[in-house]
C-alpha cells in the first residue's frame, strides 16, 4: 500500500511499532532470543509476539516488514472455488471479491516481491523435499512445489553466493542466495528471503515514503477532514525497567487518509479500542475470526522398506517447499479444502532434541558406555589412544533428528471466532474447535497418510489433545462485506461509515484463505490502493 501510494506521488508516512531488522541482526543466541519478544512494558522490543486466548494461541511478528520477517515464504493464490458465498444459505462466509477480481493484483504483487519454486537441482539433493514428494506420489496424493519469496542459487552455483541483479534495499546490504539452513522462521540473516522491508518498503522509500519505526499507534481521532493518529514513540535504550504507571505521552500525526495494516490482531484491537471515537462502526467488528485451519503434525522415525532409517534431514532447505492439496467440496472433493505442507526447522533444534534424548535410558547407556571406555583407556585396559569411534557412539544414532519431519496443515476451518475487549484494554478471542472438528480430523487423516508414505509414525500436536491449537495465520475481525450489516469494510477495504479510513491486512478476510494467506493479503492491499487514490482525488 505504501509503495503504490508513494509511487503515485502521494505524501506517505508509515508507522511501525517494532524495530527494523536488517540481515545479520536476527537473534540466534539464547541471551539475544530471550529479549526478542514484544512487551514494551517489560522493556522488550523484539520481533516475536505471542498471544494466548481461550481456545487457541497465536504467533505474530513485530517489526518493519511484519509477518514476512518470520513467515515461511509461501505465496499461493487463493483457490478459485474457495471464495465462498454461503452466508445466505446458512454458511459462514461471503467473499465480495472473486479470484478474477484478484488475479491482476496477484500478477503485480508476485513481480514486486519476487517468487521462485525450489529449482530441480535442489529438489533432488534435499532429502526432505525429495522424500515428501515421493511419499505423496506413493500414496496417490496431488503434490505441488510451492512459489516462495526466496532467491535460490542456480545450477552450478554455490548456495549463499551474492544475488545477481539485486535492487538496492534500505539497509544498503548485499543479499545472498538461500543457504538452505532452515532458519526462515527466525528471520533470514542472509537476505535470501524477499521480505517486505527488503522489497516493497525499500521501494516505497525510494519513491519518497517516510518510514518511522518504534511508533506504536494507540488512538485514532476523526477530524473534519481526515484523521489524527496518536502514538507512542518507543525508546528501547531508555526502557530498561518497565515504565512508570500512568498515561504515556503520545505524539500526533494527521492525515487525510488513514490505512490500518497492523495485522489481524493489531488492526482489530485498534478499532475496538477506539470504537467510542469512531461512532457507527459495524457491529460485525471482531467477528469472522479464523486460524486459517493451522495444525502442526509430526512424522517420526521414518523407515525404508528394509527397516533402515529414511533420511529426511528436516533442517536442510527452506522451511516449506511443497504441499499436498485436498480439494474442497466446491471443486471435486468432499468437505472443506486442505493443504498439508512439508516443514523444517533450524539445525539448532536437532542439537536440542539430541541433548534432550541424552536424558532418556538410551542416552544414559551411551554416556555410561563412553565413561567406561575412558576409564578403560586410563587404566591401561585399552591401549588404543584414538577416541573417534567412542565419541561417535556417544552422539548416538540420531534416528529421531535425521528421520523425522514436521508437517503443516491449513485450510478452510469455520470462521466463527469473535474478538472483543476485556477490561477495555485487553484483546480476547472467543474461538473453539467445536464447529471445525470435522475439518481438523481430515487434516490429521491426510497427515497420517503422508506419514505412512514416509514409513513413519504420525504424532499429533500435543496441544490438540486438550483442544488447543496455535495459529500463525490469524484472520478476520474487520471482515469485508456487502454492507455494514455483513462486514466492517467494503470490497475495497474502506470502513463503512468512515470515508478515508481503510484496513489492508488479514483482518479483512471474511473467512479462511485456505493456503498461506500472505499473497492474498498483499493482492487485496494492491487492489485497495486504487480506491485510496480515488478517494484522495475526490477530496476537497
Amino acid at each position: 500500500m505504501a509503495l503504490q501510494l508513494a509511487t503515485a506521488g502521494r505524501r506517505v508516512c508509515l508507522l511501525e511499532r517494532g524495530k527494523a531488522h536488517p540481515p545479520g541482526s536476527f537473534a540466534r543466541s539464547p541471551h539475544a532470543m530471550k529479549d526478542n519478544f514484544w512487551d514494551p512494558g517489560a522493556g522488550k522490543h523484539g520481533m516475536f509476539d505471542v498471544w494466548t486466548f481461550r481456545g487457541l494461541d497465536a504467533l505474530v511478528s513485530s517489526g518493519l516488514g511484519g509477518g514476512s520477517l518470520i513467515y515461511a515464504n509461501v505465496l499461493i493464490r487463493k483457490d478459485e472455488h474457495w471464495f465462498a458465498r454461503d452466508l445466505d444459505s446458512g454458511g459462514f462466509e461471503y467473499w465480495p471479491v472473486t479470484r478474477a477480481d484478484l488475479d491482476p493484483h496477484y500478477d503485480v504483487v508476485e513481480k514486486l516481491i519476487g517468487i521462485e519454486t525450489i529449482p530441480p537441482h535442489l529438489r533432488e539433493s534435499t532429502p526432505k523435499v525429495r522424500e515428501y514428494a515421493a511419499a505423496a506420489k506413493r500414496m496417490g496424493l496431488a503434490h505441488q512445489y510451492l512459489p516462495l519469496a526466496v532467491r535460490f542459487a542456480g545450477p552450478g552455483q554455490a548456495n549463499g553466493e551474492p544475488q545477481a541483479n539485486q535492487l538496492p534495499n534500505r539497509f544498503g546490504q548485499t543479499r545472498s542466495t538461500c543457504r538452505m539452513c532452515g532458519e526462515c522462521d527466525l528471520g533470514c540473516n542472509y537476505g535470501a528471503k524477499n521480505t517486505m522491508d527488503l522489497t516493497c518498503i525499500s521501494a516505497a522509500e525510494r519513491a519518497g515514503a517516510e518510514v518511522r519505526t518504534l511508533c506504536e499507534v494507540r488512538k485514532i481521532v476523526p477530524l473534519q477532514s481526515g484523521y489524527a493518529v496518536k502514538y507512542i514513540a518507543h525508546r528501547p535504550e531508555s526502557d530498561v525497567e518497565p515504565p512508570t504507571p500512568g498515561e504515556p505521552q503520545l505524539a500526533t500525526l494527521t492525515c487525510k487518509t488513514l490505512v490500518l495494516a497492523a495485522g489481524t490482531l493489531g488492526s482489530t484491537f485498534l478499532l475496538l479500542r477506539n470504537r467510542d471515537q469512531l461512532p457507527g462502526l459495524s457491529d460485525k467488528l471482531g467477528t469472522r475470526f479464523s486460524g486459517n485451519g493451522d495444525l502442526l503434525g509430526l512424522a517420526l522415525n521414518a523407515k525404508k522398506d528394509d527397516g533402515r532409517a529414511r533420511l529426511l534431514d528436516a533442517s536442510r532447505g527452506p522451511v516449506i517447499t511443497s504441499a499436498v492439496r485436498i480439494p474442497d467440496a466446491a471443486d471435486g472433493g468432499t468437505g472443506r479444502g486442505i493443504y498439508v505442507e512439508d516443514a523444517g526447522y533450524p539445525e539448532l533444534f536437532n542439537w536440542l532434541i539430541e541433548v534432550a534424548q541424552a536424558a532418556t535410558p538410551s542416552g544414559w547407556g551411551r554416556i555410561a558406555g563412553f565413561a567406561w571406555d575412558i576409564v578403560g583407556k586410563r587404566l591401561g585396559r585399552d591401549r588404543d589412544t584414538n577416541l573417534d569411534a567412542e565419541i561417535s557412539r556417544l552422539i548416538g544414532p540420531c534416528a529421531t533428528t535425521k528421520a523425522s519431519l514436521p508437517m503443516l496443515g491449513m485450510g478452510r476451518d469455520i470462521p466463527d471466532g469473535v474478538m472483543s475487549l476485556v477490561d477495555d484494554d485487553t484483546l480476547d478471542v472467543d474461538w473453539n474447535i467445536a464447529r471445525s472438528r470435522e475439518f481438523f480430523a481430515r487434516v490429521r487423516e491426510t497427515m497420517e497418510i503422508l506419514a505412512r508414505g514416509l514409513g513413519a509414525d504420525f504424532h499429533d500436536n500435543p496441544m490438540s489433545l486438550i483442544n488447543r491449537l496455535i495459529t500463525v495465520h490469524p484472520l478476520g475481525g474487520c471482515p469485508m462485506g456487502r454492507g455494514a450489516h455483513e462486514g466492517v469494510v467494503d470490497a475495497h477495504g474502506e470502513v463503512f461509515g468512515h470515508p478515508g479510513l481503510f484496513v489492508a491486512d488479514g483482518a479483512v478476510m471474511p473467512g479462511p484463505v485456505g493456503p498461506n494467506p500472505s499473497l492474498t493479503i498483499a493482492a487485496l492491499a494492491h487492489r485497495f490502493s486504487a480506491r485510496v487514490l480515488q478517494r484522495i482525488q475526490q477530496a476537497p
